[in-house]
């Protein structure tokens, strides 16, 4: 498996792979005339065209038979072309010393705090294909790409993990607090923001702070809580350091996560090697390994080992990444390791 800049060739497969996520996945729509548009964007973004504010790396992971069945995006910066709105969970106090009444309300402010800060979005793998190793490479490989180009990118990155529906793609907290101003279904709004026509939350979301008492049970219930599918994806994350810190999405109340860029442990972990092709042999442990390159940027898990800077991998993951011995890479082994992750 190897993790590649989309191109436009790929629009067919990635069409049936949004027809297999279902609603809730904003970024990556079922509609072809909305991919492909995306796709050109990306394909700028990789030739040099795009400023920070509007980069889209668009990435697909493409199996040893040539198929593509997973998709992964970074976003140079949010908010700076349009509005970036989010909730933030915060405390209102209302209280009365003559009625000895003291009430803490969490309470749902709207604001654009996230403004400028790179996001990791738009991860999504075939079902048929979350097994071994797949997930993982999916979602780390655009941390070796952010480490490698690190100019192109804030000094903080987030991400808005989905938010949880029900079997029939119903969300709690839409139908408890955004259908009321609306007036639409979750799907509805969620294909308007993927459109990029944002003007309508500015226009219909209530300015004031929202005490989440007002709210129904089953919407208060899932304030911060994922998706029972994307639950992997947020526990990859947390291992790597991104933390919840009281915003949410403003449609579904799924969390949105954060990390300084320099915190983050492949970004921080990481080594330029030199590939030697050989026998990795017994000590050899799964490392995510990034060719360097920009617009034919590959990365990949290869079973490796590190030997007086050089980085030994087999002839097979060397030809995956397109590389000759001698090549200068940028690797990091894929595994947390056990104190990280028990401090996660």
């Amino acid at each position: 498996m190897i993790v590649r800049p989309a191109t436009l060739a790929d629009l067919p497969a990635l069409l049936a792979l949004a027809h297999s996520a279902g609603a809730g996945l904003t970024t990556l729509p079922a509609d072809a005339g909305r991919l492909r548009s995306r796709l050109q964007w990306a394909e700028q973004t990789f030739s040099g065209q795009a400023s920070r504010a509007d980069a889209d790396y668009l990435f697909v992971l493409q199996s040893a038979q040539g198929e593509v069945v997973g998709i992964c995006a970074l976003a140079g910066a949010v908010g700076l072309r349009e509005p970036w709105y989010n909730y933030r969970v915060g405390l209102f106090v209302a209280a009365s010393k003559n009625l000895g009444i003291n009430q803490q309300l969490p309470t749902l402010f709207l604001g654009n705090d996230m403004t400028g800060h790179s996001e990791l979005c738009s991860l999504f793998l075939h079902a048929d294909h979350r097994q071994g190793l797949n997930g993982r490479l999916l979602s780390k490989a655009r941390f070796l790409f952010l480490a490698e180009f690190r100019e192109l990118f804030g000094d903080k990155v987030i991400a808005e993990m989905r938010g949880y529906s029900d079997e029939q793609g119903v969300s709690p907290f839409w139908e408890g607090l955004g259908r009321h101003f609306f007036k639409m279904d979750f799907a509805d709004a969620d294909y308007l923001t993927g459109l990029g026509n944002k003007t309508f939350i500015a226009e219909l979301m209530p300015k004031f702070p929202l005490p989440t008492c007002l709210l129904p049970e089953p919407a208060r219930a899932v304030i911060g809580r994922v998706h029972p599918n994307t639950e992997p994806a947020l526990g990859m994350l947390k291992a790597e350091g991104f933390a919840f810190k009281d915003y949410i999405d403003i449609f579904d109340g799924g969390p949105l996560i954060e990390c300084a860029t320099g915190d983050i442990r492949a970004v921080r972990d990481n080594q330029v090697l030199q590939l030697s092709i050989g026998t990795p042999g017994e000590q050899a442990q799964p490392y995510l390994v990034h060719n360097r390159q920009f617009a034919d940027c590959r990365i990949s898990v290869a079973a490796a080992r590190v030997a007086a800077g050089t980085l030994i991998v087999s002839r097979d993951s060397a030809r995956a990444l397109g590389l000759p011995a001698g090549a200068s890479v940028r690797a990091v082994s894929l595994a947390v390791p056990a104190r990280q992750m028990s401090a996660a």
